[in-house]
């Protein structure tokens, strides 16, 4: 018997359910950042999310600045250097 279908069949099944949560980036407008283990989904003006704990939570959609996923955020970067006087 042939084993190669049958391999090659649980090779795509794995890479297609592996690939179905991804982390996303909540970024509030205080600038505080929340990850969470899948897409948040708005529902009734609140973004709902689990957290680590697997809790649902919400956060107002008026909050939210912006929701993105984890692999496309970008860290924060200052807007103002500090400079170090020359002698």
């Amino acid at each position: 018997m042939n084993r190669t279908p049958v391999i090659l069949g649980l090779a795509i099944l794995t890479a297609l359910l592996s690939g179905c949560a991804h982390p996303y980036v909540l970024k509030l407008q205080n600038g505080t950042r929340i990850t969470t283990p899948s897409k948040p989904k708005l529902d009734h003006g609140f973004y709902v999310y689990k957290d680590a704990k697997g809790e649902l939570r919400k956060i107002p959609a008026g909050r939210v600045r912006e929701t993105e996923p984890a692999s496309m955020a970008e860290s924060e970067k200052d807007q103002f250097k500090i400079s170090t006087q020359k002698k």
